[in-house]
Parts: structure tokens; C-alpha cells; sequence
């Protein structure tokens, strides 16, 4: 309850704060998205996609439109590619490019923008998942891209969260999954830090429940149940929706 105020004043404030058509529709697709996440609505994301894209039609030269868009792309596409439910491979292959497309922009125009440095390798990532032929070549852009966040943003919470699942997915010979758990466990440190601070009106809030759900997945990989348990658990603490969390809690039960 206190979470949901405390995330309706933002967004009241930044209504506020909004003065031209580009902020408005920045400021409704943070909702749009906002909601989207906390319910893990592939819909939702679609949609707050579509708006942030509104905004980049009105304001083509600023890279926090193009990251937002990339944000909400990214999580449509997490979707696609880990959903249960049958999706073509032209599908999941046209959204990995317009993601790779959006993201590619917003480090055009904000080179430092270590998020979406960090995003780009997670999908270049998910690209080599979807057919792993493409490592030659798409590899190199993933450790490019990573490199460039860690450098930019080096105490960002989803930097590291998301190194971390980066290399989770990646060879042993790069660090593999304990090498993701260091990152992912600085980023619970980070996250909890940046919980007390107070956000501007188009400043990124997300990630720390599935940052969570991670770690867990991560001990589980490395055996260690009982803490991947506990980080289970922690993350519905954060979002009781977050799918993960839910779905290997769920398998523990039966």
C-alpha cells in the first residue's frame, strides 16, 4: 500500500512537472509501465512502448525517450522469448531489432547512458540465445556493451543487476554464474541504497524485485537452495506479482 502511494505522488508530481507534449507522453507511459511491471503484463508493455515512441516522434534528439522505449521494449521481449505459450521466431526476431534499433539510438544520443549500454548487451545476448551461430559476431557486442555500462554506471543498481544476468547466460570461461552473483548481489545493495533516495519525475525506478528473483535463480544453479529460497521469497516482498519468484516457489510446494 505504502509502496503504491509512494509511486501515485510521483507521478502526480511529474503530471505536474510535464509542460509540452513530449513530457506528457513520457509521464503517461511511466505509468503505462509502471503498471505493466508491477503485474508483469506484456500488454502492458506493448502499450507503454507504444507511448514512449509518441514521445520520440516529438522529441527525436533526447536519449531518455529512446531509453524509456527501449525499457519497455526490452521487457515486452523478455516475455516473448520466455513465455510458455507458442510465439514464432519471426516475432521474437523482429522485436529483438526494434529493441537493439531503440537502444542503439539512445547511446547515439547519450553515449554515457550506462542503462541502456547494459540493456543493449542483454539483448545482443538474447539474440545468440535465440540462434547460437550469431556469438562470432554478437558476442563481441555483448562484452562491448558491458564494458561501457559498468564503465558509465559503475553504482547503478540495473547495471549491475543486469551484468549480472548477462553473465549468468554467458560461458564459464567470462565468470559464469558466480561471477552473475557478484554483480547481482552488489546490485541488491545498490537497489536498497536508491529505495531511500527520492526519484525525479522520469528517473528509473525499476528492477529490484526481479533483481531479486535472480539471485535467487542464481543460488539455485549454484546449488544452494535454501538461499535461493530466501531470495524467492524476498522478491515477492517486493512485487508479490514477480513471476519468477512465484513459479519456483510454486515448483517447491509440489
Amino acid at each position: 500500500m505504502i509502496r503504491r502511494l509512494v509511486i501515485g505522488l510521483c507521478l502526480t508530481a511529474a503530471l505536474t512537472w510535464a509542460d509540452d507534449d513530449s513530457d506528457r507522453l513520457m509521464v503517461v507511459g511511466l505509468k503505462e509501465f509502471t503498471t505493466a511491471y508491477q503485474a508483469w503484463d506484456a500488454p502492458g508493455f506493448a502499450k507503454a512502448a507504444d507511448r514512449f515512441g509518441q514521445a520520440c516522434a516529438e522529441a527525436p534528439e533526447a536519449g531518455t525517450q529512446f531509453y524509456w522505449k527501449g525499457v519497455a521494449e526490452f521487457h515486452r521481449l523478455l516475455q516473448l522469448f520466455g513465455s510458455s505459450a507458442p510465439t514464432s521466431r519471426t516475432e521474437v526476431a523482429k522485436a529483438i531489432q526494434e529493441t537493439i534499433h531503440t537502444l542503439t539510438t539512445a547511446v547515439q544520443l547519450n553515449e554515457r547512458d550506462a542503462e541502456s549500454h547494459a540493456l543493449l548487451a542483454n539483448v545482443y545476448g538474447i539474440s545468440i540465445a535465440a540462434n547460437p551461430l550469431r556469438a562470432a559476431w554478437l558476442g563481441p557486442r555483448v562484452l562491448k556493451h558491458q564494458k561501457s555500462a559498468l564503465r558509465y554506471g559503475p553504482a547503478n543498481p540495473r547495471v549491475q543487476y543486469l551484468t549480472g544476468t548477462s553473465q549468468y547466460h554467458g560461458p564459464e570461461s567470462l565468470g559464469g554464474k558466480k561471477e552473475a552473483l557478484r554483480h547481482l548481489l552488489k546490485a541488491e545493495e545498490l537497489f536498497a541504497d536508491e529505495a531511500g533516495q527520492p526519484a525525479g519525475p522520469l528517473e528509473p525506478r525499476w528492477g529490484r524485485s526481479s533483481c531479486l528473483a535472480f539471485i535467487g535463480k542464481t543460488y539455485d544453479a549454484l546449488g544452494q537452495r535454501a538461499d535461493a529460497g530466501k531470495y524467492f521469497r524476498k522478491a515477492l516482498e517486493v512485487n508479490p506479482q514477480n513471476p519468477l519468484a512465484r513459479e519456483e516457489l510454486a515448483k517447491r510446494k509440489r
